[in-house]
């Protein structure tokens, strides 16, 4: 590849996730412990669920053939939760059921407590119900033997609640991915020390490891480096044999005056690309013996963006998880987008929801290094490789925030 030839953002993610391969290790988990991991194996039913045909209302259950308007109905007895109706239902006779309670022997149909009047001790439906009406009928959620959950699921609250109705315990999951980071520069400081003049705080580590924890990764940090290369030869040798992957900010322009590039080609195989998207076009992708390396731009919103758009999906992968496109939405811009042609755009925004329909607008200035941009925003507003700026009144491509950065 020429210095000057962009790589498309397809072209880049296709390459990155042709390479990668699933960690192997699996281990069980119990529930309480397997939210947002990733499913190694996948999940059937092992009987119906219901279990048995229940009422769907509070109510009295029926046989509906034998049901006339206005014609009294012998109370029987009561279903609860729990609590089976033990005999069979009688010829011209209800059962005083609630909810979730076994339907039953003989009953076919629930009337709703709101739909009947009670007269001497007899229960009077004033209509004719339908077969089957408020019952839930067994199987009708899962059938025995159904494949519940697919393997590279990562978990979440409502499926844990579905494995748990299943009767499972504990489930099997890929191991958790190590990601190494660490920041270098000596211009960089700690947030909450005195700021020196010509020096700014260490920022894209926090923003980092915090999109990384969303992820549901073991964050390594390698904290904050001197330009020395003992310092960044010594993380890099840290990274290689703890992590399965090394995430690090700047460095990696072509002319970048430091010792990370130096050490990548010292310690392993990385291609430094100039990737068509905006911001974050200076970007490393290779490998360090057994662990991946990526090479996010210094400007900090670059390194939110490429680590969101470029890192993620290849993550997800290594973590065995299934990857899906990003959820895009069509809005109408309040403003106008200024763009040139070259570079997929990801400009921050905010959109809104009207009965007229989906709106979005900018937020303050698109520069790359400019946290606040995106710290209020709730979408990108995605602009093609080869379109030019959007009139205010068109209609343009949204994605809102995913789970790193909401």
């Amino acid at each position: 590849m020429t210095a000057s030839l962009l790589l498309p953002v397809a072209d880049a993610l296709a390459q990155m996730l042709a390479q990668v391969s699933p960690v192997s290790e699996i281990e069980q988990v119990p529930l309480a412990q397997a939210l947002d991991r990733v499913l190694a194996e996948p999940v059937l039913a092992s009987f119906d669920v219901p279990g048995y045909d229940n009422s769907a209302m509070d109510g009295y259950a029926v046989r509906a053939a034998e049901v006339k308007a206005g014609q009294a109905l012998t109370l029987q007895g009561s279903a609860l939760a729990g609590h089976a109706f033990a005999a069979a239902l009688a010829p011209q006779s209800c059962v005083r059921i609630m909810t979730g309670a076994v339907l039953p022997a003989g009953a076919d149909t629930v009337i709703m407590q709101e739909q009947v009047r009670l007269q001497d001790g007899k229960v009077i439906a004033d209509f004719v119900p339908k077969v089957g009406e408020h019952v839930r009928k067994a199987g009708e959620d899962l059938k025995n033997g159904q494949q519940v959950l697919s393997a590279g699921c990562r978990l979440t609250a409502p499926q844990l609640g579905l494995l748990a109705s299943l009767g499972i315990a504990d489930v099997a999951v890929r191991r958790k991915l190590k990601i190494a980071i660490f920041s270098t520069g000596d211009e960089l400081v700690l947030p909450g020390q005195p700021l020196p003049e010509g020096h700014i705080y260490d920022s894209n580590r926090v923003v980092l490891r915090a999109m990384l924890q969303r992820l549901g990764v073991e964050v390594l940090d390698l904290g904050l480096l001197p330009d020395q290369p003992a310092a960044i030869r010594s993380a890099f040798q840290s990274a290689m044999r703890d992590a399965d992957a090394l995430i690090t900010s700047a460095g990696v322009s072509v002319g970048d005056a430091d010792y990370t590039r130096q050490m990548l080609s010292e310690l392993g195989q990385v291609n430094f690309w100039k990737v068509a998207i905006k911001p974050g076009k200076p970007f490393a992708f290779g490998k360090l013996e057994n662990c991946w390396f990526f090479g996010l731009p210094g400007n900090p919103v670059a390194a939110v963006v490429t680590l969101d758009q470029l890192v993620q999906p290849v993550l997800l992968k290594l973590a065995g998880a299934t990857v899906s496109p990003a959820n895009q939405l069509t809005a109408v811009t309040t403003v106008t987008l200024k763009k040139q042609p070259g570079r997929a755009d990801y400009q921050r925004g905010y959109y809104w929801t009207t009965a007229e329909g989906l709106f979005v607008k900018t937020l303050g200035s698109q520069s790359s290094g400019m946290l606040s941009s995106i710290a209020n925003a709730n979408c990108y507003i995605v602009l093609p490789q080869d379109s030019g700026s959007v009139a205010s009144g068109e209609a343009v491509t949204i994605q809102p925030f995913g789970q790193l950065l909401q």
